[in-house]
């Protein structure tokens, strides 16, 4: 066991001899190995236990468990209760993913607090076995088909070389006492109905499945980078930020091969799925304007080129500014506002900042979004125009129109926000104060 967990830690680079380690304890045969090996191996370690708060008292029997266990290595003891259930309603969740949520961050904050270089867990080959054809069962990209990585940032798995036999083997021989979770042997959750069900029946195909499974995740994680780097490359010639979006300019994608997966691992940062993906690819040979949704963003075709922009930009409402006020927000927008004399004041003509004659606003000004049948006189032209015209001219993305924004005075358009100011607030040699609106993203 200790050459096995050794040998592993040094071949993945997990940490070093001198790393201070927090081990995540639940007080089951998994993590009570995990303490006993790092003590054997010298590191210098702590125990954090979560309480969920889901099993009574049994939660409680494992927290005194976890802190007796700390007690008998003579190392620190973090702990923390969550309100499991209702963190899992607020959030729309499962119980089981908001407990992975709320035990995660709190570990990460446990260790930044208290100084330790690495979180480890007590996962093992099983786990990673277990992973896969779960993921597999449900559907999975090439990111699934690794399993649980033995190294994700400041997470290390350094049990992930040694099988549940191997685990049992040393409780045995080390004579160590754990605590049981009755939850582990009920088939009602998916990933127990895949050990105790499903596992079983392979394994009288392949004996050693979990080596194997071991072997297949590792090379799909050495394929998983080089499909990585080839995707940064298109992501670097590609994609570009500005005002708040996202452009994928679609030149670089035309010869990619697998487009379908190259669009995929591309937009997975905006959460959409392949069967979403799949549509787009389809439809990139066609007209300009069709729409597609993930739970966070709008993406539509462009001509050339993807959009992709926040769904909730524009939900904000509408804000008002107030005569001396020198800063407004809208959602994640964050206006600057400075009043400057005339005779003192340069000029600033980028289209984010609005320089206005401050003696032809009417305060309060409005900021809201723009509504079909607004108009206004852009600047450098003597007749209004509709702003839905001028963003059609202007050939702004149909994503990124809804999302526009317009300063209004009384019940007249000042600015069509990060486009034109209006002609009739623009700065003249009779202007004496200046206001200077300038938009800023978070």
């Amino acid at each position: 066991m200790l050459q096995k967990v050794s040998g592993f830690i040094q071949s993945h680079h997990l940490c070093q001899p001198e790393s201070k380690i927090l081990a995540a304890v639940s007080g089951g045969i998994d993590s009570v190995v995990l303490c006993e090996v790092l003590h054997q191996l010298k590191y210098d370690f702590a125990v954090a236990h979560c309480n969920f708060g889901l099993r009574a008292e049994d939660a409680e029997a494992d927290q005194l468990f976890a802190k007796k266990l700390a007690k008998k290595y003579n190392v620190p003891f973090f702990t923390e209760n969550f309100s499991t259930r209702a963190f899992a309603a607020q959030e729309k969740v499962s119980t089981q993913m908001a407990a992975r949520t709320l035990r995660y961050e709190w570990f990460e904050r446990v260790r930044q607090q208290e100084g330790y270089d690495y979180i480890a867990t007590a996962h093992h080959s099983n786990d990673l076995t277990e992973t896969i054809l779960l993921h597999l069962t449900k559907g999975t990209g090439i990111a699934g088909l690794h399993g649980i990585p033995a190294k994700n940032g400041r997470i290390i798995r350094p049990m992930l070389a040694v099988t549940k036999d191997d685990i049992y083997e040393y409780v045995t021989e080390r004579k160590l006492i754990w605590r049981e979770d009755s939850s582990n042997e009920t088939t009602k959750y998916q990933r127990n109905k895949i050990r105790h069900e499903v596992i079983p029946v392979l394994k009288e195909i392949n004996p050693s499945l979990e080596e194997t499974m071991q072997h297949t995740a590792e090379r799909v994680s050495h394929a998983e980078s080089i499909v990585a780097a080839y995707i940064e490359n298109l992501r670097e010639q590609s994609i570009k930020e500005a005002e708040g979006a996202v452009y994928v300019s679609l030149r670089p994608l035309q010869n990619a091969t697998g487009l379908p997966l190259v669009l995929h691992e591309l937009l997975r940062p905006f959460h959409f799925s392949y069967s979403v993906v799949l549509e787009l690819a389809e439809a990139l040979e066609g007209i300009s304007g069709k729409q597609f949704d993930s739970p966070t963003h709008t993406l539509v075709k462009d001509r050339d080129q993807l959009v992709l922009t926040p769904r909730n930009l524009s939900s904000f409402g509408s804000i008002l500014i107030n005569e001396g006020d020198t800063a407004a927000e809208a959602g994640n927008l964050y206006f600057k506002i400075k009043y400057v004399d005339a005779d003192k004041y340069k000029l600033n003509t980028k289209p984010h900042v609005a320089a206005l004659d401050a003696d032809q606003l009417k305060f309060p000004l409005k900021l809201r979004s723009w509504q079909e049948g607004d108009w206004f006189v852009p600047l450098g032209m003597n007749g209004k125009k509709k702003v839905s015209d001028f963003l059609i001219d202007k050939k702004v993305p149909a994503n990124l129109k809804r999302q526009t924004l317009v300063l209004v005075s009384d019940q007249s358009i000042a600015w069509v926000v990060n486009q034109r100011p209006d002609n009739r607030f623009k700065v003249t040699d009779k202007t004496e104060r200046v206001v200077e609106i300038s938009l800023e993203r978070r």
